[in-house]
C-alpha cells in the first residue's frame, strides 16, 4: 500500500514538473522582440531602368541615285573612318564631269578670243567679261560634277560598327536611301529618370552620394566591370511622368555594350531623415510587403508598407510607419493578426548596430 502512495506521488509531481515546464516553454514561445523604425540620414544603391544608346550612331544614306555596284563592308564589322563601304554606278556622273570638263575647255577658248579681240578694241570689254562669267559658270559645274561623283563612294564619317545592310548588290538605290546604320561603341550613355524629389535629394546633398559614379547591371545580372559617371541631366521634367532624365557614360573597351540594349543603373542616393527598418521584420504577400506593428494594448496587426531603398539587411521606409510605432522584429512567420503579445522592446539604434551592416 505504501508503494502504491509512493508511486502515485512520484507521478504526479512528474505531471506538475511536465506542466509547468510545458507553461514556461508556452509563455517563452509568446515573448518577442520589437523594435521601432530608426530615422536618420543615410544613401542606399538604388537601381533605375536604363536604355543603352552608343555615342555617335547615324544612318548611313544614299546621296545620289544609281545601282548598288559594290557593298565592300559586312553585317557587323568594325571600319576605320574614311573606308569605302558602298558604291553607286558612277557611270552617269563620270560622264557628267567629262562634259562639264569639255565645257569649260570651249569656255576657255572662248574667252582667249574674246580677250585677244578687246586688246585690239574690235569688240567691247564687256564681251570679254561675259566669256569670263561663262568660264567660272563651266568651272562651277566641273565641282558640281566631281562632287556627284564623289557621293557615288558612302565612306565611314568615323571609327563604328555595321549594322544590318538591308540593300543586296545590283539594287536600284533611290537618293535618300537606307544603306545601314553606324555605331560608334567605344564609350555608351545610358539615359535613365528620376523623380523629382529624387533628383532634388541628389542636386542638394552633394557630400551624402560621393560623386557623380554608377554601376551598369546588366541583363544577365551581371555588374559592369567599369564604373560609369553621371555627365549630364535634362533640362525639363516630364510633364506626364513627373521624371527627369539623366545620362551617364561607360567606358566600352571590350565592347560588350551594344546600341539599343537595357540595363539598369546603380546609383548612390542620399535621403534625409530616412526611417529604416530591418529587413527580417518584413514580410511579403504578392509583391508587397508588410510588418506587424504592436498597438498599446500589445495587439499586434499586420500593416502594407511601401519600400523606396535596399541596403544589406535594411530597408529604406517610403510610407507605411512612423518614427514612433512598434513593429515586430523576430517571430513574423509565429504570429497572425489580433494576437496578444509579450515583448521585449528593444531600441532601433542597438538593432541596427547588431545586423551584419550598419546603416550609414
Amino acid at each position: 500500500m505504501n508503494k502504491i502512495v509512493m508511486f502515485t506521488g512520484i507521478l504526479a509531481l512528474v505531471y506538475q514538473t511536465s506542466c509547468t515546464s510545458k507553461k514556461e516553454e508556452k509563455e517563452e514561445i509568446g515573448k518577442y522582440t520589437v523594435t521601432s523604425p530608426l530615422k536618420t540620414d543615410t544613401a542606399f544603391i538604388k537601381e533605375y531602368v536604363a536604355q543603352i544608346r552608343s555615342v555617335r550612331n547615324i544612318e548611313i544614306r544614299a546621296q545620289e541615285k544609281g545601282y548598288l555596284q559594290n557593298i565592300y563592308v559586312d553585317e557587323g564589322q568594325f571600319v576605320k573612318a574614311g573606308q569605302v563601304m558602298f558604291r553607286i554606278m558612277p557611270k552617269l556622273y563620270e560622264a557628267e564631269l567629262l562634259k562639264a570638263q569639255a565645257e569649260a575647255k570651249a569656255a576657255e577658248i572662248e574667252l582667249q578670243n574674246a580677250k585677244t579681240l578687246a586688246d585690239k578694241n574690235i569688240v567691247s570689254k564687256n564681251e570679254q567679261a561675259v566669256a569670263q562669267a561663262k568660264l567660272d559658270q563651266a568651272r562651277a559645274e566641273i565641282s558640281l560634277a566631281k562632287l556627284h561623283l564623289s557621293f557615288t563612294e558612302i565612306k565611314a564619317p568615323f571609327d563604328g560598327t555595321i549594322d544590318r545592310i538591308p540593300k543586296k548588290l545590283g539594287s536600284l538605290i533611290d537618293e535618300g536611301e537606307l544603306l545601314t546604320t553606324l555605331s560608334d561603341n567605344s564609350q555608351m550613355f545610358a539615359y535613365f529618370n528620376l523623380s523629382e524629389p529624387e533628383y532634388l535629394n541628389y542636386e542638394t546633398n552633394v557630400k551624402g552620394r560621393g560623386d557623380n559614379k554608377v554601376n551598369l547591371l546588366l541583363a544577365n545580372g551581371e555588374v559592369l566591370s567599369s564604373p560609369g559617371e553621371v555627365e549630364t541631366i535634362e533640362s525639363e521634367f516630364d510633364s506626364e511622368t513627373g521624371n527627369i532624365a539623366f545620362r551617364a557614360k561607360f567606358p566600352n573597351p571590350n565592347k560588350l555594350l551594344k546600341h539599343g540594349e537595357t540595363g539598369k543603373v546603380q546609383m548612390l542616393i542620399p535621403v534625409k531623415n530616412a526611417l529604416i527598418i530591418p529587413q527580417k521584420s518584413t514580410y511579403e504577400i504578392q509583391d508587397k510587403k508588410y510588418v506587424f506593428v504592436v498597438d498599446d494594448k500589445n495587439v499586434v496587426h499586420s500593416k502594407a508598407i511601401i519600400i523606396t531603398g535596399e541596403m544589406p539587411d535594411l530597408y529604406v521606409v517610403e510610407s507605411g510607419l512612423q518614427e514612433n510605432d512598434k513593429i515586430l522584429l523576430e517571430g513574423v512567420q509565429k504570429v497572425k493578426d489580433d494576437d496578444t503579445i509579450r515583448y521585449d522592446y528593444q531600441k532601433p539604434a542597438e538593432v541596427i548596430s547588431q545586423l551584419r551592416l550598419k546603416a550609414e
